[in-house]
């Protein structure tokens, strides 16, 4: 730790030296960087950010496997600094439906590795709870390695035991990223030159983006936390209040300091359905409140730490502790806590406060080198819960290439800063979104949930077309997409005995819709929407071998050839699946997956391409449309003189043609393992390519297709999702893509795959069916064989057309056999279930090449 001026230079800049900030400065310097310089605007430790006035507790377990993982491998961390305490973790429910969401944290916790998740009886509960009314609860899930981290205590151990410099009272004015790229950092106490920076500064995360041009939606919101008088309940426990905090310089209350660094020594607990947190502080009781409207915080407004408050902390405003404020309780949070721990009925609070922490639209963290600037990193939308993984994750990306925790490489679709759509960084957008994920916080969100604000932001030209069939549409990237339309709901008495039924958490927000679309769609032929998809030009001198550095396939290609490949990363994860079409000798068209697709794989092209090369992401240009199913070309041929005979238009090549007046890239291609084309046309045209293609198809049954069908129909096929099926966490030979390899040309990450190769495989992916029932199992719940957890659940649906539930997940190699008996634990269910090969739907591919 050093208190002296900052250097004129280091490599790496940290702003911030929050939980945050020094988590990704250790793991820095562990892994050999050197020159690492951290800095924040407040005193060290206590910097008057979100890392010290907050309780520290701890939960581990999450629907999402890498906030699971970054918040086990941070417990761990910490635990073995002696900064966290582990007492454990309880919540509680006071309802039916709270204790079936209890189960899936058992299921959660159990597919991703979390040690001795447990659901206790309301008497157990108050077995190690004893406040707790038992009247009052249901019962509750127990995690024993949840706790509380001491978070001034773990910012010293991080300071006292990283090789990197720390320098506190330094504000930044300003970040130098001329030419495109971050070339010094301007404090009040001189100018840093460096070679790279990360933005750790959490709530003042939009403010330092701007500094740099950046629009990060990082919105601020504030939270209520009170700490009781010593309770004659807790007078067992000891106490070094008023010794906490002795000779740290603590901006603004200092009761607030010295109340976080008092550890509990009962578990922590939550009452959800209040969205309710308590812990003890020695003999005094910490409760916690999202049981109020959002108080969102004007992200430029932050402000600076002064003598009266630190500048993470606002007053408490009771009205919203004592009036029910959140439109989704009926109770306030006194009276919910009342309830729940009658003793604190009538106790006065020694400390209050409103803390400030941030939310991303989507509520995950924002995480890795921006688009805008190279050499500029982000960690920000970051708990103490998941610091300590993070920045182990960051700091790998940043110094090796590859994210990984030392369990392996993790997936970063859902959390990396690029995701974001054009149109997130608009400040009334991210500040609403974040307000939404703060009332969620302990909200049970309903499979398939969709947002009622910002909607019809991004339309494709078909729009109004869908909107009078009744398209419900679901928002993704910002982009209104048809899940299934109301005008195919004759479909569904046509098909009525080939749709099973699917009742309870499994069925909400689905429609026999979807699955009549499915089948129709297998019997005749369907219009899908991909405008949503993107497509990539990449065109100039060079452009071949370019390709062929970044892809894993062989981009030897002659013109109107189409190729499948993946791009990597330099550990041989999987970064995007993309189609290659040649347009020309030096050009070409790559497409790739909507949402989050266009920021990460295109901005990875145009990180990686040569200055002869030229890289443009057609995010909205084209609008696009998948025309798949057994009559396909019969209607394809009446709108074009193009031979699209399965001699004249092979599968996997393209054409440059007219369908009617409209000039496209058609791509002989099917992501539904159906006869057909992918026909891409500039976005103006999209609406008559639409009305051609239902005008001349009516007799042949043509109809809109919907996400829903898509979904079932790409998982018979076993064809991969990324960021759902494959992800920078798998590699191309566990997820059984090795077609999409040559080993035999160059590429980024082919040294790792070559260790892999030799080293064997030891997991992969496979379809499994249930034997007995036709329900269908969600995401993240786990795959077991003898009692013994082989993976989770990638992603289920029902399979349609060969009538079973299908499920994709990974397993060891030895259990990936055809035959293998496994089970799958979903819903409080156990379901027995079998290993099966792929493709489960047309092996021979006869429906598709015909």
């Amino acid at each position: 730790m050093s208190t002296e001026t900052p250097p004129s230079r280091a490599d790496t800049v940290v702003i911030g030296a929050g939980a945050v900030g020094c988590s990704v400065a250790y793991h820095l310097t562990e892994l050999g960087a050197e020159d690492v310089v951290v800095i924040d605007q407040g005193p060290l430790p206590v910097t008057g950010g979100s890392s010290v006035h907050a309780p520290g507790i701890m939960f581990q377990t999450s629907p999402s496997k890498i906030q699971t993982k970054t918040a086990h491998y941070t417990s761990r961390l910490l635990s073995d600094a002696g900064v966290y305490d582990e007492v454990g973790g309880i919540e509680v429910a006071r309802s039916e439906e709270r204790m079936d969401f209890l189960r899936r944290r058992v299921e959660w916790a159990t597919s991703y590795g979390l040690p001795e998740p447990q659901l206790l009886s309301s008497e157990e509960v108050t077995e190690h709870l004893p406040m707790v009314d038992e009247d009052e609860i249901l019962g509750g899930y127990y995690s024993p390695t949840d706790g509380r981290v001491d978070g001034i205590g773990a910012l010293q151990w991080y300071m006292e035991n990283s090789s990197a410099s720390f320098y506190g009272n330094t504000e930044v004015t300003d970040l130098d990223v001329s030419g495109g790229e971050i070339n010094a950092v301007e404090t009040d106490q001189g100018r840093i030159d460096c070679e790279r920076a990360v933005i750790a500064t959490n709530n003042w995360g939009y403010q330092t983006g701007q500094l740099a041009g950046l629009d990060l939606p990082i919105a601020p919101v504030e939270h209520q936390y009170v700490v009781t008088e010593p309770m004659d309940e807790l007078a067992d426990a000891e106490t070094s209040v008023g010794d906490n905090t002795t000779g740290l310089d603590v901006p603004g209350d200092r009761s607030i300091a010295e109340y976080m660094s008092e550890g509990p020594h009962r578990p922590v607990g939550r009452d959800q359905d209040h969205s309710l947190y308590f812990r003890t502080h020695g003999d005094a009781l910490g409760m916690g409140s999202y049981n109020h409207e959002p108080l969102s915080v004007d992200p430029e407004a932050m402000g600076k730490n002064s003598e009266e408050h630190q500048a993470s902390v606002r007053g408490f405003t009771k009205e919203h502790w004592e009036t029910p404020t959140h439109r989704g309780r009926d109770k306030s949070a006194k009276q919910a806590f009342d309830e729940l721990l009658p003793a604190t009925q009538d106790v006065e609070y020694e400390a209050t406060e409103n803390g400030i922490f941030v939310f991303t639209p989507d509520g995950m963290p924002a995480v890795g080198e921006t688009a805008q600037v190279d050499g500029l990193w982000t960690g920000l939308a970051i708990w103490w819960t998941h610091s300590g993984g993070y920045g182990r994750i960051l700091a790998e990306w940043m110094e090796n290439g590859v994210p990984r925790l030392p369990s392996g490489p993790v997936d970063t679709g859902g959390i990396h800063v690029r995701r974001f759509e054009p149109h997130a960084g608009e400040k009334d957008y991210f500040v609403d979104r974040g307000a939404k994920r703060y009332e969620q916080v302990y909200s049970i969100v309903e499979p398939r949930w969709q947002p009622d604000d910002h909607r019809g932001l991004r339309t494709s030209p078909f729009y109004h077309q869908q909107k009078e069939l009744g398209a419900e549409f679901y928002q993704s990237g910002g982009w209104e997409t048809p899940q299934w339309y109301e005008s195919n709901a004759d479909l569904v008495e046509r098909y009525e005995d080939r749709i099973p039924d699917q009742d309870g958490w499994q069925g909400i927000n689905r429609s026999k819709i979807e699955a009549a679309e499915h089948l129709h769609t297998r019997d005749k032929v369907s219009m899908f929407d991909m405008t949503t998809f993107s497509s990539i030009m990449v065109e100039g001198e060079g452009s071949q071998a370019f390709l062929q550095r970044v892809c894993s396939n062989d981009m030897d290609l002659d013109v109107g050839q189409v190729r499948y490949s993946l791009l990597l990363n330099e550990g041989g994860g999987i970064l995007a699946d993309i189609t290659v079409v040649k347009l020309d000798d030096e050009a070409f068209m790559v497409t790739t997956g909507g949402g989050n697709s266009p920021g990460i794989h295109g901005g990875h092209l145009e990180d990686e391409a040569p200055a002869t090369v030229s890289v443009h992401v057609e995010e909205g240009a084209k609008s696009t449309i998948g025309l798949w199913g057994p009559n396909a070309r019969l209607l394809l041929q009446r709108c074009t003189d193009a031979d699209v005979t399965n001699d004249g238009f092979p599968y996997f090549r393209a054409k440059q043609m007219y369908v009617g007046d409209v000039p496209v890239i058609a791509l002989r291609v099917s992501y539904v393992g159906e006869l057909g084309w992918e026909l891409w046309a500039p976005t103006e045209y999209g609406q008559r390519l639409w009305e051609t293609l239902q005008d001349a198809g009516e007799d042949l049954g043509v109809r809109p297709m919907g996400g829903g069908a898509l979904s079932s129909m790409r998982l018979e096929k076993g064809y991969r999702l990324w960021g759902t099926d494959i992800d920078t966490d798998s590699n191309p030979f566990e997820a059984g893509l090795p077609f999409a390899v040559d080993m035999d040309t160059e590429f980024i990450g082919k040294a790792a795959l070559e260790t892999a190769r030799e080293a064997g495989i030891d997991s992969k992916i496979t379809p499994v069916t249930l034997d007995d029932s036709t329900d269908i199992m969600l995401s993240g719940r786990p795959v077991l064989k003898d009692g013994e957890t082989l993976g989770y659940v990638q992603a289920g649906n029902y399979g349609y057309s060969i009538d079973e539930s299908i499920a994709y997940t990974y397993v060891p190699t030895e259990h990936a056999e055809a035959g293998t008996s496994v089970q799958i634990q979903c819903e409080g269910e156990t379901y027995d279930a079998t290993v099966r090969d792929e493709p489960l739907f047309d092996p021979t591919r006869e429906r598709i090449i015909r």
